[in-house]
C-alpha cells in the first residue's frame, strides 16, 4: 500500500563522515544526500573529531576512513566498534591499506567500501548497513580471504560438510550483504529464528561476526 498524499515518508539514514580530506568528504556529502534518503549529520578530519561526533550526533551509520592525522580511523573505530550501543561503521579504503582493512575486520566493522565506489553503490551500502546488514565491495573480497584463513579456524579453507540446508539459504543470503530483517523476508522466517541462524553458523564457520562469515561464503562461491 503506498503512503497516503502527503504523509511523510521514512526518517532519512543519519550518517557521520569522517575523512582528512575535505573535497572527498565534500564530494561524498553530495552523494549520499542527492536522493534526500540519507543526510550527513556531522563531518570529522580525524579520529578524536569521529569519536566526539558519533557521541553528539548518535548517527545510524559512520563511514570513516582508515588514515588520518592523530588518532586515526582505524583506533576510533576500534574504540567505537567496542561499545554495546556502536552504530554499523564500515571502512573507506584504498587498495593498498589491506593490513588496515584485516585489522577493520578482526574489530568488527561492518563494511568495507572503496573510495571509488559508484554513487549508487555507496548509497546502497548505507542503506544496507543501517539496516543491519554487511557491505563488502567485491573488488576487495578477494584481498581480504587470505588473512581472513590465515587467522581464522580450520572451517575457513571449505565450506563445512554440517550445514543444514536451512544453514546453507541462510548463508547465501548473508553473503549477499542482507540483514537478518531481509532474511526473514525472504524465507518467510521470524527474525528472531534468522538470528539463531546467524549465531550457529558463525560458531560453525569459526567467524567472529557476520562479515567475516560473508567473506568466506564469498570464498567458497567464487571456488
Amino acid at each position: 500500500m503506498k503512503p497516503a498524499a502527503g504523509a511523510p515518508g521514512p526518517a532519512p539514514v543519519r550518517v557521520v563522515l569522517a575523512d582528512d580530506e575535505p573535497l572527498l568528504r565534500a564530494g561524498l556529502r553530495t552523494v549520499l544526500q542527492v536522493g534526500g534518503t540519507i543526510r550527513v549529520v556531522a563531518e570529522a578530519g580525524d579520529g578524536d573529531a569521529l569519536l566526539a561526533a558519533v557521541g553528539e550526533h548518535h548517527p545510524d551509520v559512520v563511514l570513516a576512513d582508515v588514515q588520518m592525522p592523530g588518532t586515526d580511523g582505524l583506533a576510533a573505530l576500534r574504540i567505537l566498534c567496542a561499545r554495546p550501543d556502536a552504530p554499523p561503521a564500515a571502512v573507506l579504503t584504498t587498495f593498498d591499506l589491506d593490513d588496515y582493512v584485516a585489522e577493520a575486520l578482526r574489530i568488527g566493522v561492518q563494511g568495507f567500501l572503496l573510495k571509488d565506489a559508484e554513487p549508487d553503490a555507496l548509497i546502497r551500502a548505507v542503506r544496507d548497513l543501517a539496516a543491519g546488514g554487511a557491505v563488502l565491495d567485491p573488488r576487495i573480497t578477494a584481498r581480504l580471504l587470505p588473512r581472513l584463513a590465515a587467522g581464522s579456524a580450520p572451517p575457513a579453507s571449505g565450506r563445512p560438510a554440517d550445514l543444514t540446508m536451512r544453514e546453507n539459504q541462510v548463508l547465501g543470503l548473508l553473503a549477499a550483504g542482507e540483514s537478518n530483517a531481509a532474511i526473514a523476508c525472504h524465507l518467510g522466517l521470524a527474525e528472531a529464528t534468522v538470528k539463531k541462524y546467524v549465531s550457529a553458523l558463525l560458531v560453525k564457520l569459526g567467524a567472529q561476526n557476520r562479515v567475516q562469515a560473508a567473506l568466506l561464503a564469498q570464498g567458497w562461491g567464487a571456488g
